[in-house]
């Protein structure tokens, strides 16, 4: 059965979350590190429409194929930095939170690598994914 598309029915919620789009583009994370928080969120919540967009942004951004293919499982290669294993860990304890959100220890080693404004757009970016994760899961949002 085709899902209700709330882009179509409620143009208007869609353009506040763009006004969110629209900050985290003039934010100061990186294109590499706002890609693998889309990413990953979308992995933990099973969002196949996001993972497709998010995942084909990123290569044609330049990102390399072989870490989003390895994303997954990224605590057991190298192929990522230290900068980045913090925004992962962000991302995976946002995402999760039943399992009590953001970690002490993930919080300071995320502040031991980014100053506050930093901090706080890896969240919002890390909370926009989310939502848009939920939005596309509830409505079966279909591939492109």
């Amino acid at each position: 059965m085709e899902r209700i598309q709330i882009d179509a029915v409620q143009p208007t919620a869609y353009e506040a979350m763009f006004a969110l789009e629209g900050y985290l583009a003039k934010s100061k994370l990186s294109t590499t590190h706002k890609n693998l928080i889309k990413i990953r969120a979308s992995q933990i919540n099973g969002c196949a429409f996001c993972i497709d967009m998010h995942s084909t942004e990123a290569v044609r951004e330049g990102e390399s194929p072989r870490r989003i293919y390895v994303l997954d499982g990224w605590r057991k290669t190298e192929l990522f930095s230290e900068e980045e294993i913090a925004i992962l860990k962000m991302t995976e304890e946002l995402t999760v939170l039943d399992k009590n959100g953001l970690s002490e220890a993930t919080y300071l080693e995320a502040i031991a690598h980014f100053d506050e404004e930093t901090f706080s757009q890896i969240v919002m970016t890390i909370v926009t994914i989310n939502a848009w994760n939920r939005i596309a899961i509830a409505t079966h949002k279909p591939l492109p």
